[in-house]
């Protein structure tokens, strides 16, 4: 006669004191402590925002006021206006991405302006997309100087004050910088994608947080008397719940390994 195996059950009594729950608790809460931080970058935000205005009001001012602006003066001052854009962009993703990943969720589950990025937002994605947005403005900043140079003189670019602008030394070091942020993103990438493919805690889809859900939800539904249970999932005319495990997998606390009579 096969001895009926007892409830899964987790034992309270090796669990951690009182001392040691409140020390995690002021550990866990010590999250908040990131909220400032996000608060000052939507400060700056908010100065970039008067910052783009005011290089627009500069541009217009110089195309109608002036009226002698040349078409180089015209494409340098947009380039400003995109690089001024996508450091806002950046900082957006940082306050919002950073918010979601390290304080608390935002929950705007279902919101027609969700992020289509916030809904599965991590560290790796967000350091990726991070890393795409450098190369982005690295991009921006490696234009207006590839439109400087093309009045270079003697290997360099002098400004109306005589004081070198740019110089061959300087733009063969943006352009290596701007390729070493490619590499970086690539890196951050292929780490992403490595991360996916080998997911943390899973074994061939199989754990024993897994099956100690399913004995618990089978126990529950034959304890109800519900018909029709699956047999595949093994609910036994005795009470007990048996499901097949891969061989070597370990056994959940309070679980016996019976004989396949079939």
């Amino acid at each position: 006669m096969n001895k009926r195996p007892s409830p899964i059950e987790r034992s309270t009594k090796t669990g951690p004191g009182p001392a040691s729950r409140t020390l995690a608790g002021f550990i866990f809460a010590s999250r908040w402590l990131q909220a400032p931080l996000y608060l000052g970058l939507i400060i700056a935000q908010a100065v970039y925002v008067v910052l783009f205005f005011v290089e627009l009001w500069h541009l217009v001012e110089n195309v109608i006021v002036s009226g002698h602006i040349t078409e180089t003066d015209v494409m340098l001052s947009v380039l400003a206006l995109i690089d001024i854009v996508m450091i806002a962009n950046l900082l957006i993703m940082v306050i919002i991405g950073g918010y979601e990943t390290f304080v608390s969720k935002i929950r705007v589950e279902g919101h027609h302006d969700e992020p289509e990025w916030l809904s599965h937002v991590n560290t790796n994605l967000l350091k990726v997309k991070l890393a795409v947005s450098i190369i982005s403005i690295s991009s921006i900043h490696l234009l207006k100087t590839f439109i400087e140079v093309g009045r270079m003189d003697n290997g360099v670019v002098l400004n109306a004050d005589g004081t070198v602008l740019y110089s061959s030394d300087g733009v063969m070091w943006e352009v290596g910088i701007h390729l070493a942020f490619i590499l970086s993103a690539i890196a951050l990438a292929w780490i992403d994608r490595m991360s996916q493919h080998h997911p943390v805690g899973q074994q061939g889809g199989l754990s024993v947080g897994v099956i100690e859900a399913g004995l618990r939800e089978e126990a529950a539904a034959g304890a109800a008397g519900a018909a029709g249970a699956s047999r595949a999932e093994g609910t036994a005319d005795d009470g007990f719940v048996t499901v097949r495990m891969p061989a070597g997998a370990q056994l959940p606390e309070g679980a016996e390994v019976v004989l396949n009579d079939r």
